[in-house]
C-alpha cells in the first residue's frame, strides 16, 4: 500500500502519533519542495534513512511509484485533503484505488471557515485554478449565502474575484474575506472593503470566501437617477438573483415612455426594481406594484424605502384579482403572469386609458407568439425588440464580454382618440 497523508503547515511534527509511525516505517517518502526542509529535519531527529523524492510533478511521481516493489513501504505527503483538488485524483487515475490508502488532513476550505467561526455545511465553492472565470459570474447570479473561491495567483486570483463582483454590481452584496497562507506562521486573514486595495505582498497561497450580507442602506440622494446596480436591491433569500437586470431595466424604462403624471401598474413586480426606478424618474406617478409571491409586498416596500420613493400601493396578491383594486392605468409593465399572461394582458387592454402603453418582458418565443396577436387584434401599435447585453469579465490578462440571457420586449401603444 501507498499511504497518502494530508498535512497541515506544521507537518511532520503535527501529524498524529499513528501517522508519524507510518512515516517512520516508510522506505520512500514523496513530498512537495516546500515541505522538504521540515521533513529532512524530522527524518534526522528520528534517525530515519528513508529515501525522499519530489512530488511537485504528479505525473513523474506516478511513474516512479508504478515501478516500486509491493513490499516497499511508501508515503506521499500532501497538503490538506489529497482528494479535494489535490494530488489524490491523479494518483487514483494512474495507480488505482487498490494500491492507495488516504489519510486526509484539514482542507483549506475547512480552515477558512474555522477562522471565521462559521458553520459551512451549506457553503458553496468554486475553483478558478487554471480556469475561465465565467462560472464564477454565473454562480454569483444565484446569490449563494457563502461561496468559497479557490483562487489561482496566475489566473483567477483575488483581483479577478473583485473585478467580477464589481462588473456584476454585487460589491455591496458580499463581504470579501481573504485568507493567506492558512496554517502557516505568516497566516493572514482580513475582510477587504470596496475601498481597500489588494495587499501588495499577497501570498500566492490564498483563497477567498464571499459572505452574503444585506447591502447597507444607501443615501437616496447619492444614487444615480436610474440604472441602479443589481446588488442595491434586497431580494428573496430563496430565489436570489431573480430580478430584472440593470441593462434590461434601463431599456424597459425607456420603452414605457413615462409621463410626468398618471397611473403605472407594475404587475409581477418581483423586487419592484422597474416600478421603483420609474418613480425616481417621475415622482408624481402613482405606482401600483403587484406581486403574488408571499413576502413580496414587504420586500418591495423595503426597496422603496432604500430608494427614497413611495408607491401609491403595494399589493401582495394574484394580479388578476388585484386589477379591480386599482385605478385605470396609463402605463403597465408586465413582468410576470406565467400561465395567466394572455388573460392578464387582455385585462390590461380592456382597461387601459387612451394613449396608454404596455411593456412586456419575455424570456421565450412562445410568450411572444401568444401575446402579440392580442395587441394586434386590439388595434394597438406594436414594437418588438430583443435586449442582448454583455458584461466585461476578467479573462487571463484581458477582458472578455460575457453574454447575459436575452430578453424579448413587446410594447403596445393604445391610440389617444
Amino acid at each position: 500500500m501507498i499511504d497518502v497523508i494530508g498535512t497541515d503547515a506544521g507537518a511532520p511534527d503535527s501529524l498524529s502519533e499513528a501517522l508519524q509511525t507510518v512515516l517512520r516505517q516508510a522506505e520512500l517518502i514523496a513530498a512537495p519542495q516546500r515541505m522538504r526542509p521540515a521533513l529532512r529535519q524530522w527524518l534526522q531527529d528520528h534517525h530515519s534513512s528513508a529515501n525522499c523524492i519530489n512530488s511537485d510533478d504528479p505525473i513523474a511521481l506516478c511513474q516512479s511509484l508504478t515501478v516500486l516493489s509491493p513490499e516497499q513501504n511508501t508515503v506521499v505527503l500532501a497538503s490538506g485533503d489529497p482528494l479535494w483538488f489535490g494530488i489524490g485524483r491523479i494518483l487514483v487515475e494512474r495507480l488505482g484505488t487498490q494500491r492507495l490508502r488516504f489519510h486526509p488532513g484539514p482542507s483549506s476550505l475547512q480552515l477558512a471557515f474555522a477562522r471565521l467561526g462559521r458553520p459551512w455545511q451549506n457553503a458553496e465553492w468554486i475553483s478558478l485554478h487554471g480556469r475561465d472565470c465565467a462560472p464564477l459570474t454565473q454562480r454569483l447570479q444565484q446569490r449563494p449565502s457563502a461561496l468559497a473561491v479557490l483562487t489561482d495567483p496566475s489566473r483567477g486570483g483575488v483581483d479577478d474575484v473583485r473585478r467580477i463582483l464589481s462588473s456584476s454590481g454585487l460589491e455591496a452584496t458580499y463581504a470579501l474575506w481573504l485568507f493567506e497562507a492558512l496554517g502557516h506562521s505568516d497566516e493572514r486573514v482580513q475582510c477587504l472593503s470596496q475601498a481597500d486595495p489588494t495587499p501588495p505582498d499577497l501570498n500566492p497561497l490564498h483563497l477567498v470566501v464571499l459572505l452574503a450580507e444585506p447591502p447597507a442602506d444607501p443615501s437616496p440622494d447619492s444614487l444615480p437617477l436610474f440604472g441602479l446596480d443589481d446588488g442595491l436591491y434586497l431580494q428573496h433569500r430563496d430565489r436570489p438573483g431573480l430580478m430584472t437586470k440593470r441593462e434590461v431595466r434601463i431599456q424597459l424604462l425607456a420603452d414605457l415612455q413615462l409621463p410626468r403624471q398618471g397611473v403605472l401598474w407594475d404587475l409581477g413586480a418581483g423586487t419592484g426594481s422597474v416600478g421603483l426606478e420609474a418613480l425616481r424618474l417621475r415622482p408624481q406617478l402613482q405606482l401600483f406594484a403587484v406581486e403574488q409571491r408571499s413576502g413580496g409586498g414587504t420586500l418591495i416596500e423595503a426597496n422603496a424605502k432604500r430608494l427614497g420613493v413611495q408607491p401609491a400601493a403595494v399589493i401582495e396578491a394574484d394580479a388578476l384579482t388585484a386589477l379591480g383594486q386599482m385605478p385605470r392605468p396609463d402605463r403597465v409593465f408586465l413582468g410576470g403572469g406565467g400561465r395567466q399572461r394572455a388573460q392578464l394582458l387582455q385585462a390590461v387592454i380592456d382597461c387601459m386609458n387612451p394613449g396608454g402603453v404596455v411593456v412586456i418582458a419575455m424570456a421565450n418565443v412562445e410568450a411572444l407568439a401568444e401575446l402579440r396577436p392580442l395587441l394586434t387584434n386590439a388595434g394597438w401599435s406594436i414594437q418588438i425588440s430583443q435586449q442582448q447585453a454583455c458584461r466585461g469579465q476578467p479573462l487571463a490578462d484581458g477582458t472578455r464580454l460575457a453574454p447575459m440571457n436575452p430578453v424579448m420586449i413587446l410594447s403596445g401603444s393604445k391610440a389617444k382618440g
